[in-house]
């Protein structure tokens, strides 16, 4: 038995779905040491949804902007940001496009392309579909999304700190998109 997620009907209005910040977040866990997580998150994002007629159609892009990092420390993320660790200035933003979406019901795989300063590596994310709700206060319609996945430091050229910091940076992104409005 195949699984073609092209005839299975899409749960979303195609169009362009807006970003809800105010209810989305960029959440990231690294090793320190070997021993502990540190877990931090970047507090400004920008990203659409496109949905088409068909599952193919599907697209996403997203960008960070990394001087947002907020680990709950400030002296912390001030070094994070500096020259020798990430170094903002020259890698202000990060960026995803996703390139293939598959699945079906709660259960999606979202592959894609991550970039971070000049440099472009493959990431794929599991995606849990967290549902569809109508939101009593405007009418909007509201999709939920969970994503999580891994990239590994050194992919982007990010090797400060061997030994300090692990290599492999956990993601969890969770995601509110808002329905276009109706022509």
């Amino acid at each position: 038995m195949t699984n073609d997620t092209a005839l299975t009907p899409l749960p979303l209005a195609p169009g362009q779905w807006a970003l809800d910040p105010f209810h989305s977040s960029v959440n990231f866990t690294i090793r320190h040491l070997g021993i502990a997580k540190v877990r931090g998150r970047f507090e400004r994002l920008e990203a659409g949804l496109f949905v088409g007629e068909r599952v193919e159609d599907v697209r996403i892009s997203a960008t960070v902007d990394l001087a947002s990092i907020n680990t709950g420390n400030t002296d912390r993320d001030a070094h994070v940001r500096a020259s020798d660790l990430l170094d903002v200035e020259k890698r202000p933003t990060m960026t995803y496009r996703s390139t293939r979406v598959s699945g079906e019901g709660e259960d999606w795989t979202m592959e894609g392309e991550l970039t971070i300063g000049e440099v472009t590596r493959p990431v794929m994310l599991a995606v849990e579909f967290g549902g569809l709700v109508d939101v009593p206060m405007d009418g909007s319609r509201h999709a939920g999304f969970e994503a999580t996945g891994e990239i590994r430091r050194s992919d982007f050229g990010l090797h400060f700190a061997p030994g300090v910091l692990g290599d492999v940076v956990k993601i969890q992104l969770d995601m509110q998109f808002v329905e276009p409005k109706a022509a």
